[in-house]
């Protein structure tokens, strides 16, 4: 699992030079319990890592350039953007 956790922040970093690595960790993180969570929620049964891996993939790759512009506009995300010294510039 940190092999796919490692190739999924290496992938947010490729996107988004504005964050540094702790932070994109985060963000994987953040998404893939976000699209477990909300599966679940929805009553779909489990489809595994691998399924959870390609959305996150596709989300990082659609939306990953843009993600501390995101955090810094919703509340639910802001404290992501609270450390400015961890933020690139």
């Amino acid at each position: 699992m940190e092999k796919v956790f490692e190739s999924l922040t290496n992938l947010l970093l490729q996107h988004n030079r504005n964050i540094n690595e702790q932070r994109a960790r985060t963000w994987v993180e953040l998404l893939w319990e976000d699209f477990e969570t909300t599966y679940a929620k929805a009553g779909y049964q489990y489809k595994g890592k691998e399924v959870t891996e390609k959305v996150v993939r596709q989300w990082i790759t659609q939306y990953g350039s843009k993600l501390h512009e995101f955090a810094a506009l919703n509340p639910k995300y802001a404290h992501l953007l609270t450390d400015d010294e961890e933020l690139k510039h």
